[in-house]
Parts: C-alpha cells; sequence; structure tokens
C-alpha cells in the first residue's frame, strides 16, 4: 500500500512529458523508483532518493539564478534534499530549496509545467556518503523579490543572477542545459508584449 505522499509523487510523475531521450530514460526510472523505495523522500534511502530544484528567474523571465555549489563547486540551479515538513510534495521542496539558496520570495511560475524537467543524476562517494543518485523533480519558479538575492554560504559560496546566455554558458552538462533551454522558452512566452 502507498502512502499518500507516494502517490502525489506517482501522479506527479505520471503527467510529465520528457524533452529527450534522456529525460524519458530518467522518467521510466524515476516512475519505477517512486513505487519500490522504501523511503523515497529520505536522503538516508540507500541508493537513490528524490530532490527538488527550481529554475528561479526574475519577474520579467530575463534573468535566472544560478549558485556555486559548496560541495560539488559547479554553478547549478537551487536545489536539494526533501525535509519531513515538505510532506512528499517535490514542489514544496523546491520552492523550499529556492528560499534558502536565494533568500528570494518565490512562487511557482504561473505558466510553466508541473514539473518542468526531472533529471537522475549521479553523488559522487564522500567520507560521510556512498555514492548514491538523485532523483531530481524540477521546477520554474519566479522570484518576487530579486533585489533580495543573497546566498547562504552552508549551501554555495555564491548566487548570481545572470542572463539566459550567460547562464547556458556556465551550464557544464546537457541535462542542465535542456532545463535551462525550456525555462527560458517559457519565461518567453509569459513576458509582456510576447
Amino acid at each position: 500500500m502507498h502512502s499518500p505522499p507516494t502517490d502525489a509523487l506517482r501522479a506527479l510523475l505520471s503527467r510529465h512529458l520528457p524533452g529527450d531521450d534522456k529525460e524519458r530514460e530518467d522518467l521510466a526510472r524515476m516512475r519505477q523508483h517512486a513505487g519500490t523505495l522504501a523511503e523515497p523522500f529520505s536522503r538516508a534511502q540507500p541508493g537513490a532518493h528524490f530532490t527538488g530544484s527550481a529554475v528561479v528567474v526574475d519577474p520579467t523571465g530575463s534573468r535566472m539564478v544560478m549558485v556555486l555549489h559548496g560541495k560539488l563547486r559547479r554553478w547549478l540551479q537551487p536545489g536539494g534534499h526533501a525535509d519531513a515538513a515538505d510532506g512528499g510534495d517535490m514542489q514544496a521542496t523546491a520552492l523550499r530549496e529556492a528560499r534558502e539558496e536565494t533568500g528570494c520570495r518565490v512562487a511557482p511560475h504561473p505558466s510553466a509545467p508541473h514539473p518542468l524537467d526531472v533529471d537522475i543524476h549521479t553523488i559522487p562517494a564522500r567520507k560521510d556518503e556512498p555514492e548514491h543518485q538523485h532523483l531530481d523533480v524540477r521546477f520554474l519558479v519566479v522570484a518576487e523579490d530579486p533585489e533580495s538575492l543573497a546566498f547562504d554560504p552552508a549551501e554555495s559560496t555564491g548566487a548570481q543572477w545572470l542572463g539566459w546566455d550567460d547562464a547556458l554558458a556556465r551550464a557544464d552538462e546537457a541535462p542542465l542545459r535542456r532545463l535551462l533551454e525550456k525555462a527560458r522558452a517559457v519565461a518567453a512566452r509569459s513576458r509582456p508584449g510576447a
């Protein structure tokens, strides 16, 4: 018997339309994991667990935030592990992580698909944690107060507003570029006068 949070996750994943072959394969694996992992939202779940992340755009949709991840030393979108308080709601995880990592008040983008993107990526082993996979559910959100941008030193070593071309230039892997291209397309359609 599945818990309601797992049922909500399965429903969320069942509605998602992948953008390329890698995302199609990742989505199939994530749908399987949603039904088989004992604790899909716990970072203690061996092997793999669900995470939430967000592309944070300003109200005009012309800029987005990238954070310099403290442990991975890469420019990425804000995101991270689910908390028990999120109740298995991956959008709640993404919104909370975006608030924590940018200092901005954020809200779901009104015209973006939910989720915007999904991706499975491997997190390398560290002294306190074996190698594992993040089953990342990704959303597009809007910063209501972009001037409040600040980074949390416990999470990253920097955060910056970037234009789309600059953000894509920092994207060091195809799934991140795919995510940013999707976000840019939705943001462009939503701009006043677009």
